[in-house]
């Protein structure tokens, strides 16, 4: 599998990864990643655990060094063959998974520590930056005098990034910051962090890999897989026209379909579906996303329920396909997502539409 190009560099492109690879021992955990990041946006690095997504956002801070390659940060290249700027002198922030808090200092002392003490050498005004930054991340200025253990999950992740914010970095880094946190701190925790980065034109690398995560708060996201990038663009791009079978699968619930494509029209179970663009003809396989197949009131396609899971504000439901597109005599079933479960019981006869465009991928 060939890398995914990525974004050609501008004058604007904050940090630029050229053809990194990095090994540990015998292992290759990166295979010539490139990566642009324009300043001021925030970029998701997505895939799953093993992929190489800590290790580029290391090589990205400057705690290990590349095989071959080359970062620049800012115009200036900080790591390549013959140059490696240490991690103190990147001016990159870091946020690991666990906050990493110093457990015997307070919030405040913990959020000083990032300070430069030439610049706010006297108790008073590192006092009145430590309440400013911790009004940035939406805790009461109250909070300096607490210990980290008297912190909830998402409270002591938002001082870890006060912590970092304080050294006033160009760059953001953060390693799976929200990944121990419950579902619904999860997300309060993640807008408080994006909304405290966008306001302060941070460029800002997320490592995740929560598909939702990635799509819901980077402006570019990245695909990794296997130590390179397969995939780099925008979250609605990448999601409803991922570059293989492999990303769309991994980025969300997909309906894999057989069909034939002739010019711009896949023929499958489901009816003739627009494809844009189309890099193949004949014998494909054809994406859909279970959102775009809505249940109809009547129509050509029939499906019939076998199954369904019932998961509060919506239900899955598991289709075996009828209708013209579907005679060949081989059965074919699909899952979508519906809102009304007392509409979808096993058994039930549905009629169904599609929503929009299919992406092709080689048969």
């Amino acid at each position: 599998m060939s890398p995914a190009s990525a974004d050609t560099p501008t004058p604007d492109s904050h940090l630029i990864i050229d053809n990194v690879t990095k090994s540990f021992g015998s292992t290759q955990v990166l295979r010539g990643v490139s990566l642009s990041v324009h300043r001021g946006i925030t970029t998701a690095i997505v895939g799953p655990s093993g992929s190489g997504k800590t290790t580029l956002l290391r090589l990205i801070a400057g705690f290990e060094a590349p095989d071959s390659g080359s970062i620049m940060l800012d115009g200036k290249v900080v790591a390549d063959g013959t140059t490696l700027v240490p991690a103190h002198r990147r001016n990159v922030g870091y946020v690991a998974q666990d906050g990493a808090l110093f457990p015997h200092l307070s919030v405040g002392e913990n959020v000083a520590f990032g300070l430069d003490r030439r610049k706010f050498g006297g108790r008073a005004a590192v006092r009145k930056r430590v309440a400013e930054l911790l009004a940035m991340v939406s805790l009461d200025p109250d909070y300096a005098g607490r210990r980290p253990d008297e912190l909830s999950g998402g409270q002591q992740q938002r001082v870890a990034l006060a912590r970092a914010l304080a050294r006033e970095p160009e760059l953001m880094l953060l390693d799976e910051p929200f990944s121990a946190l419950d579902a619904g701190l999860r997300v309060a925790t993640r807008k408080a962090v994006a909304a405290t980065l966008a306001a302060a034109g941070v460029t800002t690398i997320l490592v995740t890999h929560d598909q939702g995560e990635a799509l819901s708060f980077a402006d570019q996201v990245a695909v990794m897989r296997r130590g390179v990038l397969a995939q780099i663009g925008n979250p609605f791009v990448v999601y409803t026209r991922p570059s293989d079978r492999e990303t769309a699968e991994f980025l969300g619930d997909a309906v894999i379909l057989d069909a034939d494509l002739q010019g711009s029209l896949a023929t499958c179970a489901l009816g003739g579906i627009p494809v844009r663009r189309p890099t193949c003809q004949g014998r494909v396989h054809l994406m859909l996303r279970p959102e775009q197949i809505r249940i109809a009131e009547t129509g050509a396609i029939r499906g019939t329920v076998l199954e369904t899971d019932f998961f509060g504000p919506e239900v899955t439901v598991k289709l075996e396909l009828h209708g013209p597109a579907a005679s060949n005599g081989l059965k074919q079933t699909i899952t979508i997502r519906h809102w009304n479960a007392t509409l979808t019981k096993p058994g039930t006869e549905l009629y169904l539409r599609v929503i929009g465009e299919g992406v092709a991928f080689p048969a």
